[in-house]
């Protein structure tokens, strides 16, 4: 696993860039408002600590509250707890709690605060969508998350570009719907400071952003390539991958707020599977009026040398399907070779 400390120094890079940067936009707003340079510090210090710290305590618990996922009681889906006992046992992980989101959509994530302590959701519709063997190549996915702690990061990283797109679009409504008042100079003053007070917030919002997203789509790829190793299948996560995205492409609801924890994105899988549903027809080649495992997977590969390279990927979660199947295809082929062991897992990456 030698490669694996490219995923460590890029957590540790992403945690210091982004607080660095939320330390210093704090102090430049608060510097702005003519705040004395040492309380501006303060302030900052405890600001960024306390922030990270309540998110760390209550992160889990708002993504309880707004899954509204149900924990399994014990003996309730034998074949589930049996599968996520066997292959924690394989990664030498504490088996995790497991519970089951009351939604129709294929998909699965993991969160909480420590290893230990780790939640491991799936999907009602994960479970009626995909057969055993691919839903066994998610669980390692999921497990792959818990190994690598990355959850555990993006929770508390998740939430910093999100207070500093609050404070924005707090700035951009106080000055559309304020006027200077009596006192239009200082009214007018007050507007301006609190109108570059918004534009730098957002300027944050955006870099922070793409901090975290460039983290978040690395962290799958080691995931996928440690569910090809403790599973010993590639090719089933691979086609459990495509069957999500297609999955998730036809639902009508919006993307969920925490995206960034699920094996597969919503918003992402409507921009890759847009064309393929508009030339359905051309996919469908054997006229049966449903696109098996197979024609998906030849339709995904046409669609990404022709839409998806459009597609900005500095902004999305997590990387195109397609190149994740394609990793977990080389691996699959190293495997076949019989070379492939437990110092290749993530060669590929």
């Amino acid at each position: 696993m030698a490669r694996f400390a490219k995923l460590r120094l890029s957590m540790t890079i992403s945690i210091l860039l982004v607080t660095t940067i939320f330390a210093v936009f704090l102090i430049a707003i608060l510097l702005l408002f003519q705040l004395p340079l040492t309380y501006a510090l303060t302030f900052t210090l405890i600001g960024v600590i306390l922030f990270i710290l309540i998110e760390y305590l209550i992160g889990p618990e708002m993504v309880r509250w707004s899954t509204k996922l149900r924990y399994l009681r014990p003996g309730e889906h034998p074949w589930l707890e049996s599968t996520v006992k066997e292959l924690a046992q394989k990664s030498e992980l504490p088996m995790p709690k497991l519970a089951i989101v009351p939604d129709r959509t294929p998909n699965a994530f993991v969160f909480g605060r420590t290893a230990k302590g780790a939640t491991l959701a799936v999907h009602e519709g994960l479970l009626r969508q995909l057969n055993q063997a691919e839903i066994r190549g998610v669980i390692g996915h999921e497990l792959g998350h818990i190994k690598h702690k990355d959850f555990v990061v993006m929770t508390v990283l998740s939430a910093l570009p999100l207070i500093a797109y609050l404070i924005a679009r707090l700035g951009f409504a106080t000055v559309r719907f304020t006027d200077g008042g009596s006192r239009k100079k200082e009214g007018a003053s007050i507007r301006a400071l609190i109108f570059v007070a918004a534009v730098i917030s957002y300027i944050v919002y955006i870099v922070t952003l793409l901090c975290v997203m460039r983290l978040s789509r690395l962290r799958e790829h080691y995931a996928d390539a440690y569910s090809a190793y403790v599973t010993g299948a590639p090719r089933q996560l691979g086609s459990a991958l495509t069957k999500i995205a297609y999955g998730l492409s036809l639902s009508p609801n919006p993307p969920h707020g925490a995206r960034t924890l699920y094996i597969g994105d919503p918003a992402l899988a409507k921009q890759e599977c847009r064309g393929l549903l508009q030339r359905k027809a051309e996919y469908d080649l054997d006229k049966d009026g449903v696109l098996d495992e197979r024609e998906l997977e030849l339709a995904m590969e046409r669609e990404a040398k022709s839409r998806w390279t459009t597609v900005n990927t500095w902004f999305t979660t997590h990387p195109a399907t397609y190149q994740r199947i394609l990793l977990l295809r080389e691996i699959g082929k190293e495997m076949a070779t019989g070379r492939y062991g437990s110092d290749r897992v993530y060669a590929h990456i």
